[in-house]
C-alpha cells in the first residue's frame, strides 16, 4: 500500500505522465461516449450533398466533408475505432513477444537464439513497410490492420524483454531462488515476470501511440480501413483533393492523430522516469 502511494504521489508531480495521462482518458472517454456526445450521430455514415464542406460553424463545429458529413461527429466516432485497433494490436503484440522474450532471455540455447534472429529479422524491415505488404495481402480492412500491426510489433516486446531477463538471470537474487530448488517455469512466472513488468508497461504506453500512428498511415495510404468507415487516417485521405481551400477537412483529424500520439509518449516517458528504478534513484 505504501510503494502505491509512493508511486501515486510521484505520478501526481509528473507533469509529463498526468498531462499524457489526461489526454488518454479523454480519448476512453469520448470513445465511450461517442454516441452521446457526437452533434449529429445520424452524420456518420449518412450523406447530405446540400451540406458538402462547409466551413466550422455553430451547426458543425469542425465543418463538414465531401459528403456532408459533420466532422466532429465523425471523429468522435473515429476515436472509438482508433482505441479499439491500438489495444487489440498491442495486447496481441504482449501475447506474442513477451513469453518469447521471457523464453530467449532466462534459457541460453539454440532456442533462444533462434527466437532472437527471428525477431532481428522482423526489426531490419521498417514496420509501416511490412504492415503495408500484410495488410494488402490480406485485404484492406480493419482486421487486416490488427493483424498486421500485432504481427509487425511484437519484436519489439520480445527484445525488451529478452534484455531485463538475461541481466535479471545473472542476480544472487534469481540464483538463489534455483539454488532453493525452484522449478524454472516457477521462478519464470513468479519472479522474473514480475520484475520486467514495469519496462512492458512502458513500452505499452509507447506503443499505442505508435500503433496509433501507423494504423492512420495505413488508413492514409488505403491499405486499410475503407470510406466510410469514420477512421482518422480515412478522413485525411478523402480531403487531399479538397485542400487548401477546405482546410478543415485535414486539420482536425490531423491534430486528433498528434494529440493522442503525443498523449502516449508523453504518458510512456512519464512512466519510464517513475517505474524505471535508476532513474527513479535520481530524482529522488
Amino acid at each position: 500500500m505504501m510503494g502505491l502511494r509512493l508511486t501515486w504521489r510521484k505520478f501526481s508531480r509528473d507533469k509529463l505522465a498526468f498531462t499524457g495521462s489526461l489526454i488518454i482518458l479523454s480519448l476512453i472517454f469520448t470513445a465511450a461516449l461517442a454516441g452521446v456526445l457526437a452533434p449529429h450521430p445520424e452524420d456518420v455514415y449518412s450523406i447530405h450533398p446540400g451540406e458538402r464542406l462547409q466551413p466550422p460553424s455553430a451547426k458543425h463545429l469542425f465543418g463538414t466533408d465531401s459528403m456532408g458529413r459533420d466532422i466532429f461527429s465523425r471523429l468522435l466516432f473515429g476515436a472509438r475505432i482508433t482505441l479499439i485497433i491500438a489495444i487489440i494490436a498491442v495486447g496481441a503484440s504482449m501475447l506474442i513477444g513477451v513469453p518469447l522474450g521471457l523464453l530467449a532471455g532466462y534459457y541460453e540455447n539454440w532456442l533462444s537464439e533462434a527466437i532472437m534472429r527471428v525477431a532481428d529479422v522482423f526489426l531490419s524491415i521498417p514496420q509501416i513497410i511490412l504492415a503495408i505488404f500484410l495488410a494488402q495481402s490480406l485485404g484492406p480492412s480493419i482486421h487486416s490492420v490488427i493483424l498486421a500491426l500485432s504481427v509487425t510489433y511484437w519484436p519489439w516486446f520480445t527484445r525488451i524483454v529478452f534484455a531485463e531477463t538475461r541481466a535479471l538471470k545473472k542476480t544472487s537474487f534469481i540464483e538463489a531462488t534455483e539454488a532453493l530448488g525452484a522449478g524454472r517455469l516457477r521462478t519464470i512466472l513468479l519472479h522474473v515476470l514480475p520484475n520486467v513488468s514495469s519496462p512492458i508497461i512502458v513500452r505499452s504506453s509507447i506503443g499505442m501511440g505508435f500503433t496509433i500512428l501507423t494504423a492512420a498511415a495505413l488508413g492514409f495510404l488505403g491499405a486499410g480501413a475503407q470510406p466510410p468507415t469514420p477512421e482518422w487516417g480515412v478522413t485525411i485521405a478523402e480531403s487531399r483533393q479538397f485542400l487548401p481551400d477546405a482546410w478543415w477537412y485535414a486539420t482536425f483529424p490531423g491534430l486528433a492523430i498528434f494529440l493522442v500520439v503525443m498523449g502516449f509518449n508523453m504518458l510512456g516517458d512519464g512512466l519510464r522516469d517513475i517505474l524505471d528504478p535508476r532513474i527513479r534513484r535520481g530524482l529522488d
